[in-house]
């Protein structure tokens, strides 16, 4: 049995010892070096360039600007191709830009000898432009007269859209009943970076009619396709090759500068191009997590059953749509999916064009955010009727069997109550919600919680397919190749495992490449939406099994045995009647391979379209000490617990876990990505913004609720994003605890903790 066993990841050696080859380590012979000339105003036009005193610097090759590309607009996320027009991604932006949209757009490319040129050369270009007053927040876009970002969206909002449950609004169901309680907020979260350790980087170069693309990408196929898209090269001339990947979380989920590198390489006469950006760079010019604006209310009555909530979010784009509104209607989905509203639920969002940097995917796809208004709203309404926010919780939580009344994700499994339960034990609620109350004195503790959901896939909002291949190797061991992406989370070792346990074939005896070519290897969309799995799982199940039937098939033939009797264990053919080892796997492949009688090399290749989809849930438990002067949260004690169905590999479901709760202790304390009121970055490096290091993070634990899943390849489901998403408001929810203060927005940092302390008399002015 190789599913849920904790066995060694099958990159650890490599990457320990410094022989996994990433983008940076495959760089071409000869190639030369390009650079990126960013707007120095966030809103504008470019009127005219001066190139004159760049062009002279030696090594410099050449210099293009957005005057010379391709007028083809094209879209940059990270989604299936829809055959749909209607469905389509976005195409608002172009391999360069005469329209500025944020600090920091992209409007002109050097390409030189080495590096020391290019960078010469680009402090010497001197740009013209005409400039507007820029738009930081959603306000201040949306507000009356607002010039437009985008000329053909009114309003500066790309989409609007809503929904409601029930048969009556919030209004007429608040109205017809006496002594609710009603509690309107407004949750704030922040701008955010992936602050993956590896910067994109690329290298094109041509060969032929092929233009070869490598690159640090979650989406190898993907890339292709867009590439194709924004300079009119056709798909099968493009050639992307993603080797390992130093993280990604998204931000790798944009197809950010792989169009324009192929097009360089094109403007050298094929000759080897690298592009890659600075950490300043990838801060300002890549992409960010949404600040997403929550106007909320909710009505509950005195025994704690939630009559009715609404909610608007809206949700700070930047400069360019990336996946557009894709992720604030996922966020409002999150609002629904987590409480029964007894009469009525109401949910509206938009999606703001801004010049600030460009919100795309990051690691939850806005379901951080979401469970941040969910959870607060949640916590204020158990706070203003006295009930203990775990029991509230209980009460009103999704039952086993909820099913989303506009996606049809359903529970299929459903441990979430156990969790609750589970982490309640793990953290001592009952006995620390007791210990701290009623606390006075400038340091308190508290205790707080939050609970999340999350669905495995995309599925049926979009598109969701995979292919695998498998073959055989004369010394009887197999060959996986998966367009699923290996970007760090370890899918490569659970499709190891996988194709183990469904072939026989041991786990030493499975090779497996975290290297995706897309002329060589199956098709599948990449590593996201928390699908691969779940999705690809299928993908190599499937393809097991077809492969295990061929090896079988041939080992009737050369033993003159019933196929039906058949089957591989540990390498081994065997008799299914007696267990009688009959030859090896090994011996069976040489004769494959080179019988003079009947040669045959054996592979298998299958596609899974996955049609179906459900939630993963559970829960974190936090427990924090305040500094009210100082106005300082420590966490002294944080749990999730998570139903993930089956762990196919126990170990990395802990590492997993773990990681997304360092990402949920940055987000709820420290990080955020400021701005200037000319829309410039003003924190955009590793120094200033403030990501929690090993110093801040306490101990972490994580626990599972194992609920086996029907639709799961080995009755698992999601696990890479949802241990980002209830770290936030369960830290909130414990300095709630601590002190009183209801604090309504991100990060819960010592500026804002004192401000509001302040306001609430526990700090004298």
């Amino acid at each position: 049995m190789a599913i849920g066993q904790s066995m060694l990841r099958v990159d650890a050696h490599d990457k320990v010892t410094g022989t996994a080859k990433y983008t940076s380590d495959l760089e071409p012979r000869d190639y030369l070096v390009a650079k990126v000339v960013h707007s120095t105003i966030a809103f504008g036009e470019v009127k005219a360039f001066h190139l004159e005193e760049a062009l002279a610097v030696p090594g410099v090759v050449k210099i293009l600007t957005c005057f010379d590309v391709p007028d083809v607009p094209f879209p940059t996320p990270g989604h299936p191709w829809s055959v749909e027009k209607a469905h389509q991604d976005v195409a608002d932006r172009k391999l360069l830009n005469r329209r500025v949209r944020f600090y920091g757009d992209d409007i002109a490319a050097i390409i030189a000898e080495d590096n020391v040129a290019a960078d010469r050369a680009a402090r010497l270009i001197r740009v013209e432009y005409e400039e507007f007053e820029p738009y930081v927040t959603v306000d201040q876009a949306m507000a009356p007269g607002a010039r437009l970002v985008h000329d053909e969206k009114p309003n500066n909002i790309l989409v609007h859209s809503g929904f409601q449950v029930g048969e009556m609004t919030y209004d007429e169901a608040v109205a017809g009943e006496d002594d609710l309680v009603t509690v309107q907020r407004t949750y704030r979260t922040q701008t955010v970076q992936h602050c993956h350790i590896e910067p994109p980087t690329s290298f094109a170069y041509q060969e032929g009619d092929k233009i070869t693309v490598i690159s640090s990408t979650q989406i190898p196929h993907i890339v292709r396709r867009v590439i194709g898209q924004a300079t009119g090269i056709p798909w099968g001339n493009i050639r992307v090759i993603k080797p390992y990947i130093g993280g990604g979380f998204g931000n790798k989920q944009d197809v950010l500068y792989e169009p324009l590198n192929a097009w360089l390489c094109t403007q050298v006469g094929g000759r080897a191009v690298k592009l890659d950006i600075t950490r300043e760079e990838t801060f300002a010019s890549t992409r960010v997590r949404h600040a997403i604006d929550f106007h909320v209310a909710g009505a509950v009555r005195r025994d704690g059953t939630i009559v009715a909530r609404k909610c608007l979010a809206n949700s700070n784009q930047g400069g360019y749509a990336s996946h557009g509104h894709s992720i604030v209607a996922n966020a409002i989905n999150g609002f629904k999916q987590l409480y029964r509203d007894e009469k009525a639920l109401e949910c509206e969002a938009n999606t703001v064009y801004t010049n600030i940097a460009v919100g795309g995917a990051m690691r939850g796809y806005g379901i951080p955010q979401s469970c941040f208004a969910t959870e607060c709203l949640a916590e204020d309404m158990a706070h203003a009727i006295g009930m203990d926010p775990l029991e509230f919780r209980l009460k009103n939580c999704m039952q086993a069997g909820y099913e989303d009344p506009h996606t049809h994700v359903q529970f299929r499994s459903y441990g979430l109550q156990d969790a609750i339960q589970k982490g309640r034990e793990l953290i001592h609620w009952d006995e620390l919600r007791a210990k701290y109350q009623n606390q006075t004195g400038p340091i308190r503790r508290g205790v707080g919680m939050a609970i999340f959901c999350y669905k495995t896939g995309v599925h049926p909002i979009s598109l969701e397919t995979a292919s695998c291949r498998m073959v055989l190797h004369q010394d009887g061991s197999v060959q996986v190749q998966m367009g699923a992406t290996e970007i760090g989370q370890g899918a490569d070792t659970v499709f190891t495992q996988m194709a183990s346990e469904v072939t026989g074939i041991s786990v030493k005896k499975v090779h497996i490449s975290s290297f995706q070519d897309t002329d060589t290897t199956p098709f599948d969309t990449g590593a996201y939406a928390s699908r691969q799995t779940y999705v690809s799982g299928m993908a190599v199940k499937k393809t097991g099994a077809l492969f295990k039937q061929k090896i079988l098939e041939y080992a009737g033939y050369a033993l003159r045995y019933p196929v039906e009797n058949l089957d591989i264990r540990d390498d081994q053919i065997v008799d299914t009647v007696t267990g009688e080892t009959l030859r090896s796997v090994a011996d069976i492949a040489v004769e494959a391979f080179y019988s003079l009688d009947r040669s045959q090399h054996i592979t298998a290749e299958a596609t899974s379209h996955c049609k179906v989809n459900t939630f993963a849930s559970g829960c974190c438990f936090a427990e924090v000490e305040v500094d009210i002067p100082l106005g300082k949260v420590k966490v002294l004690n944080i749990v999730n617990v998570h139903d993930s169905g089956t762990l196919i590999n126990p170990q990395l479901a802990a590492a997993q876990v773990h990681g997304g709760m360092s990402m949920g202790l940055g987000y709820a304390l420290s990080e955020q990505l400021l701005f200037d009121a000319k829309a410039r970055p003003l924190n955009g490096n590793l120094l200033d913004y403030k990501l929690p290091t090993a110093m801040d993070t306490p101990d972490l634990q994580a626990a599972f609720v194992e609920v086996p899943d029907p639709t799961g390849p080995y009755g698992n489901k999601a696990l890479g994003e949802p241990p980002a998403i209830p770290g936030a408001p369960a830290i909130r929810n414990a300095v709630l605890h601590a002190t009183g203060v209801a604090i309504d927005s991100l990060p819960l940092d010592p500026q804002k903790l004192i401000t509001a302390f302040t306001e609430a008399g526990l700090i004298d002015d």
